[in-house]
């Protein structure tokens, strides 16, 4: 299965939920997934002062592309901070995290395995 098509909508109607983690200040809108692939894309939000550090080092079997719409986080294993309109590309396996922000920050996310 693929993710489903959508004409355009008002991502503001699909609702924030709890990310993997269980931690109430990282959500994310799921705008389409593939259940089977396990990826999506998304919208992910960290209120200010949310930290992933509970989660540790993230690494994927997907695709990752990650553009930053607002805010700025911090990267706590490579001490770097990313700001809003920057933009990685990770390749699966590929480090990254935790996670800290002072202000918050909102990314819009691509996932997906290639063929």
């Amino acid at each position: 299965m693929a993710k489903p098509e959508f004409e355009f909508f008002p991502v503001t109607d699909i609702d924030y939920t709890i990310c993997p983690g269980d931690n109430p200040a990282v959500t994310e809108r799921i705008l389409a997934r593939d259940p089977e692939a396990n990826v999506a894309t998304r919208i992910l939000r960290y209120e200010p002062g949310a930290d992933s550090s509970p989660m540790g080092v993230q690494k994927h079997d997907f695709w990752e592309e990650v553009y930053i719409l607002e805010g700025s986080f911090t990267d706590i294993t490579l001490g770097e901070t990313f700001t809003a309109g920057m933009y990685a590309c990770r390749p699966p396996g590929m480090p990254h995290g935790p996670w800290r922000t002072d202000e918050g920050v909102v990314t819009f996310e691509v996932r997906y395995h290639s063929r």
